[in-house]
């Protein structure tokens, strides 16, 4: 505000309080000197255009508080948590959540021929502000197995059982095969040990494995890319066993190699009824 202003405004209280005899005139005199002081103020968070990210000091202007006193209040986000933000605040400065796209399709199999991982990713389309909602996982991973390398067919068996989610088939690299009486089958198995790292499993792509309990029983399907060389059955499940197919065989879950123990198989079928959290693919 100019000099000239606040001589005009000076002019205009000198006025008023000449005129005061009375306590209604005070009153006039009070409520002409609030004006007076708001009309000085700077303003709100929209008046002064401020928005700003985090807590920052300088995000500062005076205008009535969300509690309805006045004087200096912030428009940054930490405002929020301190309780001064103006009260425009959440007008000038909408929370906006972060947006990402789809996620990528999955990544091949890190290195041929061995349990590894497989990885997809997403984008950040509009990043979080004004304490919209953060940012979900970016990356995510999941059990792999592949059966190729650039010399053909792996020539070592993937040994013990390696097991995944059921999801995994959805995604996973169809071997050829030329063979149309070939088909996938079922073969239950009840768990008879497992390691206690199969409890530790926490990231996204092994939190299935937590659902594995000693004395449960669990199906597991056998496709025809998981098929052992040259061979009508997965490696590991005890389909070449003949009469000693009740043996206790190992297990080992894909993406975590220290989730492992032992089963006892229980009969075959021609296709899997268990629950989802207990249905598996071999690998």
């Amino acid at each position: 505000m100019s000099s000239s202003d606040e001589a005009s405004n000076i002019f205009r209280l000198l006025i008023i309080m000449s005129a005061c005899s009375s306590r209604r005139s005070w009153m006039l005199f009070y409520l002409a000197l609030l004006v007076t002081l708001v009309s000085q103020s700077e303003g709100g968070c929209q008046d002064t255009g401020l928005c700003c990210f985090g807590q920052n000091q300088s995000c500062i202007t005076e205008d009535w508080r969300k509690d309805r006193s006045y004087g200096e209040c912030y428009c940054d986000q930490a405002c929020k948590t301190t309780l001064d933000c103006c009260h425009d605040y959440d007008l000038a400065c909408p929370a906006v959540s972060c947006v990402v796209s789809e996620w990528s399709v999955w990544s091949g199999c890190l290195e041929p021929c061995k349990p590894t991982l497989r990885s997809r990713r997403r984008q950040v389309i509009q990043e979080a502000r004004n304490g919209g909602a953060p940012c979900p996982a970016l990356h995510q991973t999941a059990g792999c197995a592949e059966y190729h390398d650039q010399h053909g067919p792996c020539l070592q068996s993937l040994v013990p059982a390696l097991i995944t989610t059921g999801g995994y088939g959805n995604a996973r690299k169809k071997r050829e095969i030329f063979d149309n009486n070939i088909t996938s089958y079922c073969v239950e198995f009840e768990l008879a040990s497992l390691s206690a790292s199969c409890q530790r499993s926490f990231s996204p792509h092994t939190r299935w494995m937590r659902y594995l309990q000693e004395g449960h029983q669990v199906c597991v399907e056998c496709q025809p890319p998981a098929l052992a060389q040259g061979q009508r059955y997965c490696s590991g499940d005890g389909e070449n066993m003949g009469q000693d197919r009740r043996l206790s065989l190992q297990w080992q879950a894909v993406g975590n190699s220290q989730c492992r123990g032992v089963w006892r198989r229980v009969r075959r079928r021609d296709s899997c009824s268990c629950p989802t959290v207990h249905s598996f693919l071999f690998i």
